[in-house]
């Protein structure tokens, strides 16, 4: 089945509690080929403060791929410092392009050193392990792809040591980056702290024995206001000139030189600035309602070879839910990090603002995904 044809034939699901069940996912066809990219060393570059850079080069991924295959759906998911996805074997060519240009830009552009892989799902398969997929509507007009089976944590356990990589591209051209943008402030915590949540099955824990930990968590985060959602209802806040200006020149500029892409920038943000102080459309972008897409659309929460969450929560839900995550790693069933910080934090990936399909990945400010995956393999080797 041609990519087109699988993907979309997946009904987009409006349950998020209902991933947990038997049969939420499908696997992957097994001439499919996924890919992953992640940032070497992004502890360093959290400590020193970029975590809006190291989120933006993450999504940056998904931005090319997105343009690289020019319309044709496929399944992704956010990390923070990376990312993951999979396309049919007649895409295999495009992505491997895309990703040696990535690494090729990311090392030109920022200096920094992006690892990149691309391997079939009939290898990880051959591991014992599977790559299967479920779509989750946020809204009417967006979905996410979730994933299951353990696949995407071992490719990118190998593309750490060194395995399956796609080499970076020889004086390539930038990759099209068209819609990814940071313009957003940071969103402080409303009700005491964000919290980063990352929950993984061990090899030995049954499907039962993780939804059972996955429902437990969900239902506690149900109990909060909007399910623990971190952006507020009526969008983040806008402020003038956008603090990642000068992050969005470097990532959309191409051959453009830098202080010309800054000031392209600058009038665009411009107009976009006023257009977001006023109560009612301009012309015929509606700022209000962009806003409450944005707020729909957000990727507060994720299957990704486990469960992964972003809340806005008070410090009794963080020992609440820490008190369930103990519990199950004392069983055998799972592992586990957390890390709280004082925001949240906003990357966008925006073809059109005319369009309501815009897609929002949502992590926490201070290292969020990353930091606490890193106090889970921190937990890992204090146990071992």
């Amino acid at each position: 089945m041609t990519q087109d044809g699988f993907y979309q034939s997946l009904s987009p699901s409006r349950d998020f509690a209902g991933l947990t069940r038997a049969g939420a996912f499908t696997p992957l066809p097994r001439d499919w080929m996924v890919g992953c990219c992640d940032i070497v060393n992004s502890t360093d570059l959290i400590a020193s403060g970029r975590y809006k850079t190291v989120n933006t080069i993450g999504a940056s991924v998904i931005a090319a791929m997105i343009n690289a295959l020019q319309g044709v759906p496929f399944p992704y998911v956010f990390g923070g410092d990376g990312a993951s996805f999979a396309v049919g074997p007649e895409h295999a060519d495009i992505a491997r392009d895309t990703l040696a240009r990535l690494r090729s830009w990311a090392s030109a552009e920022f200096d920094i050193d992006l690892r990149a892989a691309l391997l079939p799902v009939s290898w990880i398969r051959a591991e014992g392990l599977d790559v299967a997929v479920a779509r989750y509507a946020v809204s009417e007009a967006a979905d996410y792809a979730m994933f299951a089976g353990g696949g995407l944590n071992w490719a990118e356990r190998q593309m750490k040591l060194g395995g399956f990589e796609v080499p970076p591209a020889p004086l390539p051209d930038p990759p099209d980056l068209t819609g990814l943008s940071c313009r957003w402030n940071t969103i402080p915590a409303r009700n005491g702290l964000i919290l980063s949540v990352v929950v993984q099955p061990v090899p030995t824990a049954s499907a039962k024995d993780f939804a059972k930990i996955a429902g437990d968590i969900l239902a506690m985060a149900d109990q909060l206001q909007r399910n623990g959602h971190p952006v507020p209802e009526e969008g983040p806040s806008f402020s003038f000139p956008p603090p990642g200006l000068t992050l969005e020149a470097k990532i959309s500029r191409g051959k453009t030189a830098l202080i010309l892409r800054k000031a392209q920038l600058f009038i665009q943000t411009t107009l976009a600035a006023y257009a977001l102080s006023r109560k009612r459309p301009l012309g015929s972008f509606d700022a209000q309602h962009y806003r409450r897409m944005l707020v729909a659309n957000a990727d507060f929460r994720k299957f990704d070879d486990g469960l992964k969450l972003t809340l806005d929560c008070p410090p009794q839900v963080r020992d609440d839910i820490t008190r369930i995550l103990e519990k199950a790693a004392t069983a055998g069933h799972a592992r586990y990090g957390l890390h709280e910080q004082d925001e949240a934090l906003v990357t966008c990936i925006v073809p059109s603002v005319m369009r309501d399909d815009h897609v929002h990945f949502i992590d926490g400010a201070s290292g969020g995904y990353t930091q606490a995956a890193l106090r889970m393999a921190a937990s890992d080797r204090t146990t071992a």
